[in-house]
């Protein structure tokens, strides 16, 4: 394993051959090889706040997932798309899933449907990201790993490598990693991947290494196709990541954000954006929540809408006009009914 002194990040490691992975140059292709196409779906999980969500959106190279420090930001599976082609017609086409960080505790109806959201999208696919923070390994991280597919490869990503203040720890970390997790059927992992999620370097690197897992077949998305969610799903985790973020942890997690009107309206006049009127309703659980949100006359609702409209158009290339209400509807999260209504499956 070594360092690059000019970066913050460490190489790949593969274990069965304990040397440094080095990814080779994407869409590479020999002079007679003709042009070579890979595709294929990659899943990223780990427990909640492990950096999932922004690890998609940097490997993207746009915002597709919504993020904050609240556990259980992500509630769907999220769909990523990034295309790396060659001169030749050829080159790679990722297929980013991110899942729910998985939960052990809070066994209510909304966490059972994540639960399975997240085994649902680890089922078929053709490479896991397996992440976690670099220098821990929790039992909560151990229970995601027991989950996992023992026919799939699995690279093991040491996230926020730029918070670890003693960086030579992480060498034998990765070291015990790969002697407790390896078992009669060889190592658990494929590859360590030290690294962080905020590293632009980092995340070309990772591109390269997970490129040579992908099958070689056509594309599945057009070239600059970015995600496989609609606009108004857009619109509801916008809500929802501008709710979290200006409550913090005064609001529990439960709270949940429903399109109640999502219509488009074309431009009156040339060079003019299209108008997008949305209508929106937070769901929580109690009065004293729905006041919370509400803020001192009404002043954080406000904001609420003012950030997200702001981040909308911006996303979106339009005009947003956006209305905010706040609904409470207690037990919804234990009420199987209303959480597969509210758009959980």
């Amino acid at each position: 394993m070594t360092t690059d002194p000019n970066s913050n990040a460490i190489d790949s490691v593969a274990p069965s051959a304990g040397t440094t992975g080095a990814a080779a140059p994407k869409g590479l292709q020999s002079p007679d090889a003709g042009a070579v196409r890979r595709c294929g779906l990659v899943a990223i999980v780990g427990k909640p706040n492990v950096g999932k969500s922004t690890l998609l959106n940097a490997l993207v190279g746009q915002k597709i997932s919504i993020t904050s420090r609240k556990a259980q930001t992500t509630r769907h599976r999220i769909t990523g798309i990034r295309t790396v082609p060659t001169p030749d017609g050829g080159g790679a086409q990722f297929v980013f899933v991110d899942t729910p960080g998985f939960q052990t505790r809070h066994a209510n109806a909304l966490n059972r449907s994540l639960n399975k959201t997240v085994l649902g999208a680890v089922a078929d696919v053709d490479l896991i990201l397996f992440v976690v923070e670099a220098g821990r390994f929790a039992p909560a991280d151990a229970k995601v790993l027991s989950l996992l597919g023992k026919n799939i490869p699995v690279l093991l990503i040491a996230n926020k490598l730029d918070t670890v203040h003693r960086r030579a720890d992480i060498a034998p970390w990765l070291a015990q990693m790969q002697a407790d997790n390896a078992g009669e059927g060889g190592e658990r992992f494929a590859e360590f991947v030290p690294m962080s999620a905020k590293n632009a370097k980092d995340i070309e690197r990772l591109i390269g290494i997970c490129e040579k897992y992908l099958p070689e077949q056509p594309w599945w998305y057009d070239e600059d196709e970015l995600t496989d969610r609609s606009e108004k799903f857009l619109a509801s985790e916008t809500v929802r990541e501008k709710l979290f973020r200006l409550t913090g942890d005064e609001l529990p997690y439960t709270s949940t954000v429903v399109i109640d009107k999502f219509e488009e309206e074309p431009p009156q006049k040339k060079g003019q954006k299209r108008l997008m009127r949305i209508a929106a309703t937070i769901v929580v659980e109690r009065d004293g929540h729905k006041a919370m949100v509400i803020g001192d006359k009404g002043e954080r609702i406000k904001r609420i809408g003012t950030e997200t409209r702001q981040e909308l158009e911006r996303l979106m290339d339009a005009k947003v006009f956006i209305e905010l209400w706040v609904k409470v509807r207690s037990g919804w999260a234990d009420d199987e009914a209303r959480v597969k209504s509210f758009g959980y499956e």
